[in-house]
């Protein structure tokens, strides 16, 4: 007796994880920055707060890359199953290791900063802890294979300190816009990689880029004191430019629904 077999389709609800790498994709070309604030640095022959004249501080350019990784879930709906168009929304959270290196910084030889101050970077990505989005997919399915577009709204947050969601110089929580694509393809359902019996297991590369430049409340922070007074000055990199990145990565996902 001839059985057909059933022709594969998107359609459905899934759910998975995944893992890549963000660097910064802003126009900010210098981790370099002249006239910190006198009070805050020792510097000159008695070693004095405010002596010697002007300092540099200089950060690490560690803080504008690094590992990410988080889960997302969704919804595909394809009109023709087979090949054909397929729309989809899509809901992620991701962890950023951009601020590993938030608090590390070289001041002018001869300057030390006074007790109670830390130097923290600048740049935003550089406190920058988790960030997600929530987005449109448009694409076009060829059978197991998708290609496709995306972009939607983004938020993010982090902290001016080194632990993750400390409360010291706490960065404002930020949003903005996330736009990117990728390729996706679904893998025979007796995969290795379906632990959870789903209808399909699907395997994606993506590229997105992500603008976060609203609500940047500590705009060109770079010290932060024992009484949590923040200071910036004009010269620093800001976050009200924007906390502009991009993330390469790659996930698997697992359909529940419909073949």
């Amino acid at each position: 007796m001839f059985v057909p077999v059933p022709v594969f389709t998107w359609t459905g609800f899934y759910a998975g994880f995944n893992a890549g790498y963000g660097f910064d994709a802003s126009n900010r070309d210098t981790n370099v920055y002249n006239n910190v604030f006198p009070n805050l640095v020792r510097g000159g022959a008695a070693g004095l707060a405010g002596a010697g004249g002007p300092s540099q501080v200089a950060y690490s350019d560690r803080s504008n890359e690094g590992f990410t990784g988080g889960g997302q879930i969704g919804y595909n709906y394809q009109f023709t199953p087979g090949s054909g168009v397929v729309v989809g929304i899509e809901a992620d959270a991701q962890y950023v290791d951009f601020g590993r290196s938030r608090n590390n910084f070289v001041l002018t030889p001869g300057f030390a900063p006074v007790a109670g101050v830390t130097f923290v970077d600048p740049r935003g990505t550089a406190s920058l802890d988790y960030f997600g989005t929530v987005r449109g997919r448009l694409g076009y399915a060829f059978d197991r294979t998708l290609v496709y577009g995306t972009g939607g709204f983004a938020y993010g947050a982090g902290s001016e300190e080194r632990s993750f969601g400390g409360f010291r110089g706490n960065d404002s929580f930020r949003t903005g816009w996330a736009a990117g694509g990728g390729i996706e393809y679904a893998l025979p359902t007796d995969s290795f990689f379906n632990f959870f019996k789903s209808s399909a297991v699907t395997f994606k590369v993506e590229g997105l880029y992500v603008n976060l430049d609203q609500n940047n409340r500590n705009a060109g922070v770079y010290a932060v004191d024992t009484n949590n007074v923040v200071y910036r000055q004009p010269g620093f990199a800001g976050r009200n430019s924007g906390t502009e990145f991009a993330v390469v990565r790659a996930g698997l996902n697992y359909k529940f629904g419909s073949y």
